[in-house]
């Protein structure tokens, strides 16, 4: 890495911008659960970059072996007060830990782009982590998404893949796009299996939190924003990408 990195600073929120959203815990986590269901294998699950547990806790019930790495010793003690004893921990970089096993579910969910070295990483998985039978769930925020293009056209920032000031607070380095993310994924030599949309979003998290509060919104019109997401993946809020292992 060219510089050392302060992950407990990362995490935290700042005057602009929030590390992690109402909107991103309670919609578009489930959404993610109910997006990677249809994929997932019997056995064992390793999350990489666990954070606070958030997304965590939504596996505990249906995997009894579940691991985490996280680099934040700060997030992750948190995330150990609300998991408890149901949930191994590694506190360590991706580009330094050692895992015991192999593993046949492997969740990585808007963590990719604050890597230093993506590419690396995602080999990691295929050639080191990832079981010969086990699948490969990768998130990350679009840059594509409706709300992103709307800021572009208000002039809040550049392109729609610009990483913003606030973003490069909270360690973003790259805004993926479907293309680029298959990319980096093949690159490592993942095998692309599926791709996909989580969300269909026209609004930016601040301002779904404050709808959340309100009864405007319905489930019903949400799970239709998440069906529509499914037939153009390329607006939704995050894009995703089953792979399993490659040659």
């Amino acid at each position: 890495m060219s510089k050392q990195r302060d992950y407990n600073k990362e995490l935290k929120d700042t005057e602009s911008h929030k590390y992690g959203y109402n909107f991103d815990y309670d919609v578009i986590h489930p959404f993610m659960l109910k997006s990677f269901k249809p994929f997932l294998r019997n056995g064992n699950f390793l999350e990489l970059g666990s954070h606070k547990g958030n997304l965590t806790k939504r596996f505990v019930d249906y995997f009894d072996d579940i691991s985490c790495v996280e680099a934040s010793e700060e997030a992750m003690n948190i995330a150990k007060i609300n998991l408890g004893n149901d949930v191994k921990f590694f506190n360590a970089l991706f580009e330094e830990v050692n895992l015991p096993s192999k593993y046949d579910n492997i969740v990585l969910t808007h963590v990719l782009e604050h890597l230093d070295d993506p590419v690396a990483i995602l080999k990691r998985v295929n050639d080191e982590w990832l079981s010969d039978h086990g699948r490969f769930f990768l998130v990350c925020p679009n840059a594509n998404a409706p709300s992103r293009q709307i800021a572009v056209k208000m002039g809040l920032i550049s392109h729609n893949s610009a990483v913003t000031p606030a973003e490069k607070e909270h360690g973003h380095n790259i805004t993926y796009t479907l293309d680029t993310l298959e990319r980096d994924a093949k690159a490592a030599g993942l095998n692309v299996v599926y791709r996909s949309g989580i969300f269909f979003k026209s609004l930016a998290n601040f301002q779904w939190d404050r709808l959340l509060q309100t009864d405007i919104v319905s489930k019903e019109y949400l799970e239709g924003c998440y069906q529509l997401g499914q037939q153009y993946p390329d607006l939704c809020s995050s894009i995703f990408l089953m792979c399993e292992k490659g040659e």
